[in-house]
């Protein structure tokens, strides 16, 4: 299914946030041309509605509950496999430099703040859907100063490098870059060990590393665990 959409077809949304009043408030001042197909509000059970419904895009709040503390970035880490056809929009009252550059390292298309209208969050979900890179205009400014003059083309890069591996590839090298041995990996992912040790291989040799500890500092570089 391709990620590009047109102007007449619905747009499949999931909601996270932590705060049941401002889901039922963005709902309602959501276009009816998105659809709300699901809403959670911590890390895990985010991550196992957009599993299940694997959404055209994800609304996302920066700070969450659960998981291991790491907010939306963690749940970006937990859909990493989805990147391609889902896309990310953080939507939060931070403003702050560090939670921009952290969501858009982990892989969202955007960030928006709470403050603006239900019309220009509805604008925002459609351009995202369709390929392009949205921020609030005095947050583009933290994006231009992280990445430097390529910007959109460096954090579009991580996504091209995850793009080169399988979704079991990126669930073995999530595991294996978090220090999970790889007996730990086949018991997660009810496989091998040999095909983990196969899996490995393949994503060492995608990336162009050499071992798992590289593998690690790649992942971390990347905040993509």
């Amino acid at each position: 299914m391709s990620s590009e959409l047109s102007n007449e077809q619905n747009i499949r949304v999931v909601l996270v946030d932590d705060h049941g009043i401002f889901r039922s408030g963005l709902r309602a001042d959501l276009s009816e041309d998105l659809v709300i197909v699901g809403e959670a509000g911590s890390v895990e059970s985010a991550i196992e509605v957009i599993e299940r419904e694997r959404p055209n895009v994800v609304l996302l709040d920066v700070h969450l509950p659960g998981g291991r503390g790491g907010g939306g970035a963690e749940v970006l880490a937990g859909c990493a496999h989805l990147l391609g056809n889902t896309k990310f929009l953080a939507l939060s009252v931070s403003d702050s430099a560090q939670d921009v550059v952290t969501v858009i390292r982990a892989g969202a298309r955007g960030y928006v703040t709470k403050s603006i209208s239900g019309t220009e969050i509805s604008d925002a979900v459609r351009r995202v859907a369709g390929g392009d890179a949205v921020f609030s205009p005095r947050l583009a400014g933290f994006v231009l100063d992280a990445f430097g003059s390529s910007s959109v083309a460096e954090v579009m890069g991580i996504d091209e490098e995850l793009d080169l591996l399988s979704d079991r590839e990126l669930q073995v090298m999530r595991l294996i870059a978090r220090g999970y041995s790889y007996k730990e990996v086949a018991k997660e992912l009810f496989i091998s060990v040999k095909t983990v040790e196969s899996h490995v291989s393949n994503v060492l040799r995608k990336l162009q590393l050499s071992n798992r500890h590289e593998l690690t500092r790649w992942a971390v570089d990347r905040k993509i665990l």
